[in-house]
């Protein structure tokens, strides 16, 4: 009859950790580059989504919308031309990110209740603690008209995403982003690195 216990030796057990350690030696520094490039990308679609909200908005209104990058949302927030944050809103949210489109108080002042006619706010720390964001030019706003088209002095052309976990590709390991906006109003992202004038991730 055969007596030997069930289980694991403490050979057996010192295999297993040593394997499992190795094996998170080698993917761990690949699993925290998919996390960061997916934080750029995160990063990019939502502002690419916010620019395309304002353009939207804009023309169902047939009037003046604003896309703004800001460092903040609160109270005390101003443009930054690397604001990850990002709010669409009628007038400049300058210093009143944190106000509603409209103040459910009808005993509100005026300035506080109507401005700035906030549409929709985004925080860059959403699912994107890491990214950096930088306007070409160090622009702040983009505003559309109500045909859809860009206006107004100075607007944001070109948004590039990062992250600060490293260099961009090729040098480091992000695969950082852009952002270009057309004088007609279209926003497209592209990848930096392609060089292929013909692949649809080329930034022309």
């Amino acid at each position: 009859m055969n007596t030997r216990p069930y289980g694991f030796t403490l050979i057996e057990l010192l295999i297993v950790l040593a394997v499992t350690a190795l094996l998170l030696f080698v993917g761990l520094p690949g699993m925290i580059t998919w996390i960061q490039n997916m934080q750029i990308r995160t990063s990019a679609e939502g502002l690419q989504a916010g620019l395309q909200l304002a353009r939207a908005e804009a023309l169902r209104r047939n009037t003046l919308v604003r896309f703004q990058l800001v460092d903040t949302l609160t109270s005390a927030c101003v443009l930054s031309p690397n604001g990850t944050n990002w709010i669409v809103s009628m007038q400049d949210p300058t210093g009143l990110c944190d106000v509603a489109e409209i103040d459910p108080d009808p005993n509100a002042p005026p300035a506080t209740r109507l401005a700035p006619l906030a549409i929709q706010k985004r925080s860059g720390a959403e699912a994107t603690p890491n990214a950096v964001v930088a306007a070409a030019g160090g622009a702040t706003t983009l505003t559309f008209n109500g045909l859809g088209r860009v206006t107004g002095p100075t607007p944001i052309t070109q948004i590039a995403v990062s992250n600060s976990g490293g260099p961009c590709q090729p040098a480091g390991r992000m695969r950082c982003l852009q952002l270009n906006i057309s004088s007609g109003g279209q926003v497209r992202m592209c990848d930096p690195i392609v060089t292929d004038a013909t692949d649809p991730r080329f930034c022309n």
